[in-house]
């Protein structure tokens, strides 16, 4: 059965993140020390020992999440454990790229650095915020955000996560209005995100003309394995739709449901989430049972998968 790696995104990150995995494998505590030299600080140190706060900050928890993810799809493959596919849910997108050979990790690694900044410069210029939607299919989630919408506020689905969980995004008082909205339509839950902007929304647009300007002081390689793209769910290798999906991708909709099903379609059968927490393997079991999910983020999570 054929394996695909999934990226974890933010708000998966916590302190102690990686730091057995780096005690354990030489080649993941490389990629911690790889992260310190490219970023000029210890990132390793705020990955294993906090503080929380700073952790989370937009700009430390995308870098520290891809250096976790790329420590463990290392420590996996240097034990024979190799993917046929991968993708990423947001943040995600760039450690799949890394880990297919398409981005150079400590290119990555500053990379997600500038994309955390400019992300947190525009939240706080263009406020807004997200909130997440249980219980509601894709087309009663496009209707409500019409429906919330008033006097040129942005609302959109943000994160197509999986069937009957959807995220959206945008100006505050829509989100707001539609938190209430929701569950008069029947959603069984409907809750603010603790972001620090409207993700994936077109108040990000602010943002893009610098994530353009550091994506194109990158190299983009050809990709070994098919990267399935957040923003249409399609397959991916050649360098230009690498770097326009990524500019994409900023304003467009995280479209999770259908990158698992693209990977699926593509031979995968067994899922491992290397990194922290296990957002994505929990997603998997909502959209598709028969798939097999593990998380790899801990040195006992790395053996079992190994073992399996």
């Amino acid at each position: 059965m054929g394996i695909a790696f999934q990226f974890p995104g933010q708000g998966s990150q916590a302190v102690g993140m990686g730091a057995s995995l780096a005690d354990a494998y030489p080649e993941a505590r490389d990629v911690f020390h790889a992260a310190d030299d490219a970023l000029g600080f210890e990132l390793s140190r705020l990955c294993w020992e906090g503080p929380e706060e700073k952790l989370k900050a937009t700009e430390n928890a995308q870098p520290a999440l891809l250096v976790h993810g790329i420590a463990a799809a290392r420590a996996l493959s240097a034990r024979g454990v190799t993917p046929i596919a991968a993708a990423g849910h947001s943040l995600g997108e760039f450690t799949a790229l890394v880990a297919a050979g398409s981005l150079a990790f400590a290119d990555a690694v500053r990379l997600v650095r500038a994309r955390g900044q400019a992300m947190a410069w525009t939240g706080s210029e263009s406020p807004g915020t997200m909130a997440a939607v249980i219980g509601l299919d894709a087309a009663a989630i496009e209707e409500l955000c019409a429906d919330s919408r008033q006097d040129g506020e942005v609302l959109v689905p943000a994160n197509y996560n999986s069937p009957g969980q959807i995220v959206i995004s945008g100006s505050t008082a829509a989100v707001h209005r539609a938190i209430s909205a929701a569950k008069e339509r029947g959603a069984r839950m409907s809750i603010e995100l603790q972001v620090s902007g409207a993700f994936h929304s077109p108040l990000m647009g602010p943002a893009v003309p610098r994530l353009r300007e550091a994506l194109s002081d990158v190299e983009i390689r050809p990709a070994t394995i098919p990267v399935v793209a957040n923003v249409d769910a399609h397959p991916i290798t050649a360098p230009d739709e690498i770097r326009d999906r990524l500019i994409e991708q900023m304003t467009g909709a995280v479209r999770w449901t259908d990158c698992v099903l693209t990977l699926r379609d593509l031979g995968a059968r067994r899922f491992v989430e290397p990194g922290p927490g296990h957002v994505l393997t929990g997603l998997l079991r909502r959209i598709d049972r028969s798939l097999e999910g593990r998380v790899a983020g801990t040195v006992d999570q790395v053996e079992e998968v190994v073992a399996a």
